[in-house]
């Protein structure tokens, strides 16, 4: 989810999206089965689309380590 009032024009916040979708369909493999919903809480000037990538991949594996994968 992306507010308005964090990223004003809608190009920024698709774009956000995207980067987010992406990183969590490249680890999805790896991830609980459980429902994930990511939020943008802080108002950004630019969006660097390398460091949000990083940032998402990092919480995604922070999530990976704190349940553990049950198997089938």
């Amino acid at each position: 989810m992306v507010a308005k009032k964090f990223l004003g024009r809608a190009v920024d916040r698709n774009h956000v999206k995207r980067i987010i979708r992406e990183q969590f369909r490249c680890l999805r493999g790896d991830l609980p089965a459980l429902d994930v919903v990511v939020r943008l809480t802080v108002k950004s000037a630019s969006i660097d689309r390398k460091l949000l990538a990083d940032d998402v991949v990092f919480l995604l594996n922070r999530l990976q380590q704190s349940r553990p994968r049950m198997e089938q």
